[in-house]
């Protein structure tokens, strides 16, 4: 089922297969019992449409429940404008089925596919639509399975039957801008929070988002191309300005209504909602500035909420996928950061030290807490980019499933853990069903095997350790080859690792490694997996302290590397983008050319939750702002620069390139901008994504040459 066009290059099937992710199984989910494992996948490595498989756990079967061209009777999919926004602050680029939702025993599915409603009998293996006043957004199963509650684009969240039989509105917006049950802009960007409604255990109620967006500010996204189109208007919260007002209440089925109550003004940002049988529900609530966050528990008849936890931090306090949360039999389970250790703590006590800095948790029994975790600061063995899989519990903390280097990701229910594994050797990812530790089953994937084979070498650069990968043209012979013109291709940033366990990762450095670099990837402070302090380090200075490692990384490098210190060339997207940019306009002693990608150019012009976190409120640190502009370095550049942006980028807007260029231009500065029209930050079309690595490569071995 891995269709390959022999006439393809490996652009074009990076493009094409979406990064080698069509294809491969995604979205699990467990059934209560253990018994069966769902999850998404398209039909083979060069169809983008999701079909809803089960495999069952006992027998190895994989079974597919729904797929979309019989659901629509082949007829073509249609997205509203809500839900194409939806999947740009995912970043999903696939089509049909993109996401799912069970009851709480794992019988029925709920999912959206086009804007309608439907529902899966997994046992059974088929689907039906239920009716629904779409078009629908982030449907969800009650737990007990009778009902399914779904958000629209009017605003609304409404509850169908699953026999069919009744379809009403829980809430309605009062007002335009308001917007019940769906994640507001920031969360979804920022925050990982996706969704904006829970239900209760007991499926009589649920804890329901309002958000009230007419606060923001309105940003229009143009195309160009299309002068007869009008703009589109968005609410854009960009730092120093309104956030949208949200608020949590809790919604009967019987129409009862009562506020959840907590000091929105000092604490505004809702980050986390929790609601399971282990405890009450859990809020997550942070202050603007993130300097302080509150978990507080809910009472699920009135709404009042109690202080259970404060945290504060002089620098500010991280999110963390699957925490807080309740254990089943009523621990509170989260991570923290104290003494320069992310840790994990249960009841309030840190089970995990210095050896391993804590990034998820992934399932809990009445035993034991499973999560995942990179190589902490006392931890000076595991190679750059390592991760595993770890269980806690009252022996102390022990390896999940099987051990061994690589990227790993899990979910657990019902004593069945549905494992993910990537390595440096090995294209793709492999998924294991495991029970009882064991492996039972294998999930098939349908992904293509890419055309080139990445070769990274991982080293800790220099003094601070750098993490970081070289990699090297195929053949190459240092006797015969030399010293070979660098390109160093980070993100560099926040929320960003680049070098990881894995191969696939290292595919595109690989690929233009092999048009005649020695391709340098670096993790400066400020990216994750390493430890607290690590990542705080950029407090205030995203553009000293990312530029500076990229510096040390590359020269620590070329100590045991061919790499030409003459001529070194940088590329980046997005916060890459921004590294590239600063690096020629910085330091051309280091770097020669740089291809900036949707870079922010100007902070004040990113949204508030990212900015502010790392640079504080602008109206009170105008001075740090400035100096982490790039506006004002328009006069120093003296290297070649190549600027790319989608004009229809609504997370960085195309106005940062806009602002930098006619600076540049002010200043009688040469540069390059390449405009791309109809296209976003995620840039999913193929020929796009295809021409612009030919075109990059083109432009860095003219600007590097001799």
């Amino acid at each position: 089922m891995t269709t390959q066009n022999p006439a393809d290059t490996f652009p074009r099937q990076y493009a094409r297969t979406l990064r080698y992710t069509v294809g491969a199984p995604r979205s699990f989910a467990v059934t209560a019992d253990g018994g069966r494992v769902v999850f998404l996948r398209s039909g083979s490595g060069g169809d983008r449409a999701n079909r809803l498989w089960t495999l069952d756990v006992a027998t190895g079967e994989e079974r597919v429940v729904a797929d979309p061209a019989t659901l629509l009777g082949g007829g073509e999919e249609h997205l509203s404008a809500a839900e194409r926004a939806r999947r740009e602050r995912s970043r999903e680029g696939s089509a049909g089925i993109v996401g799912h939702s069970l009851d709480a025993a794992g019988t029925l599915a709920a999912f959206a596919l086009s804007g309608r409603l439907f529902a899966a009998d997994l046992a059974a293996g088929t689907s039906r639509e239920l009716p629904a006043e779409g078009p629908v957004l982030d449907p969800r199963p009650a737990p007990d399975g009778t009902l399914v509650a779904y958000a629209t684009t009017a605003g609304a969240l409404r509850v169908t039957r699953t026999d069919g039989s009744a379809d009403t509105a829980l809430v309605e917006p009062e007002a335009p801008g308001v917007t019940w049950g769906q994640a507001e802009f920031i969360a979804q960007e920022e925050m990982d929070r996706d969704r904006g409604y829970w239900w209760a255990p007991g499926s009589d109620r649920l804890l329901v988002a309002r958000a009230d967006d007419t606060p923001v500010q309105r940003w229009w996204i143009a195309d160009p191309a299309n002068p007869a189109t009008a703009p589109a208007e968005v609410g854009y919260p960009a730092a120093g300005t309104p956030n949208a007002e949200v608020g949590l209440w809790l919604v009967g089925l019987d129409g009862s209504r009562s506020e959840v109550v907590w000091d929105r003004a000092a604490f505004p940002y809702l980050a986390r909602v929790h609601w399971s049988s282990g405890g009450p529900p859990l809020l997550l609530v942070q202050a603007r500035d993130q300097r302080r966050q509150q978990i507080r528990t809910v009472d699920p008849e009135t709404g009042a909420t109690d202080l259970l936890v404060e945290e504060s931090d002089d620098v500010w306090l991280e999110l963390f996928p699957g925490v807080p949360a309740w254990t089943p039999d009523g621990r509170l389970v989260r991570i923290t950061d104290s003494d320069g250790v992310r840790a994990l703590t249960v009841d309030e006590k840190a089970v995990t030290d210095g050896t391993l800095h804590v990034r998820s948790v992934f399932g809990s029994t009445d035993d034991e807490v499973l999560f995942t975790a990179s190589a902490g600061p006392a931890d000076t063995a595991r190679p750059p980019g390592w991760t595993g899989l770890f269980r806690a519990g009252a022996d102390g903390v022990a390896p999940f499933g099987p051990t061994g280097d690589g990227a790993r990701a899990a979910v657990h229910g019902g004593g069945t853990t549905v494992l993910s594994t990537a390595d440096p050797d090995r294209p793709g990812t492999r998924v294991e069903v495991l029970r009882g530790g064991a492996a039972v089953a294998t999930v098939a994937s349908y992904a293509e095997t890419p055309l080139i084979t990445a070769r990274p070498v991982f080293r800790f650069a220099g003094e601070r350790r750098i993490p970081s990968a070289v990699l090297l043209p195929a053949g190459y012979d240092r006797d015969r080859d030399g010293l070979l013109p660098v390109l160093m291709d980070p993100y560099g940033g926040p929320h960003g690792q680049r070098v990881v366990q894995a191969h696939n990762p290292h595919l595109t450095s690989q690929w233009f490694a092999d048009q005649g670099f020695a391709v340098v990837v670096a993790d400066g402070r400020g990216t994750p997996g390493r430890s607290p302090g690590w990542e705080k380090a950029i407090a205030g200075d995203f553009a000293g302290v990312t530029l500076d490692d990229q510096v040390d990384a590359v020269r620590a490098l070329a100590e045991e590397f061919p790499l030409d210190l003459g001529r070194v060339a940088i590329r980046g997207w997005s916060y890459g983008g921004y590294l590239a940019a600063l690096a020629v306009l910085r330091r051309p002693d280091v770097f020669h050319a740089a291809v900036s990608g949707a870079p922010v150019t100007d902070w004040r012009l990113y949204d508030t939750h990212y900015t502010e976190r790392y640079l504080g409120h602008p109206d009170e640190r105008p001075a740090v702002y400035d100096a982490n502009s790039l506006i004002a370095d328009a006069p120093r550049l003296e290297r070649p620069l190549m600027i790319v942006h989608g004009l229809a980028d609504d997370n960085v807007v195309a106005a940062h390139t806009l602002r930098l260029s006619s600076a540049l231009l002010a200043a009688g500065r040469p540069h390059t901008v390449l405009p791309l029209s109809g296209v976003t930050h995620m840039t999913p079309q193929e020929q796009v994504a295809e021409n612009l690595l030919l075109l990059q490569v083109d432009f860095l071995k003219r600007s590097l040459a001799r």
